[in-house]
């Protein structure tokens, strides 16, 4: 049974980032900073609507970790466009 749910989870999640990636190519916007941002949002769908009621496997339990890494790595993304849009005379 947690084999199914794990195999759901993955599966969901290649649907979501293989539909931004296809949404952002018909819209030619396809960057890898966007295609990112897309599959973080669509990864913390995923782990929200897949999320046990009762007990928390241990896998999930791990998901944390990939979570804080992604929020982390958005960080930087987001630091970085905003420092780019800024004029030089701020620094």
């Amino acid at each position: 049974m947690a084999t199914a749910r794990r195999r759901r989870f993955v599966h969901a999640q290649t649907a979501w980032m293989l539909a931004a990636a296809l949404a952002l190519a018909l819209l030619d916007a396809l960057t890898l900073e966007l295609f990112f941002v897309l599959s973080l949002i669509g990864f913390l769908i995923v782990v929200e609507f897949t999320a046990p009621f009762s007990v928390t496997p241990e896998w999930r339990a791990r998901l944390k970790w990939l979570i804080l890494a992604g929020l982390a790595a958005f960080g930087y993304v987001a630091v970085r466009r905003i420092l780019s849009t800024l004029p030089v005379e701020v620094f």
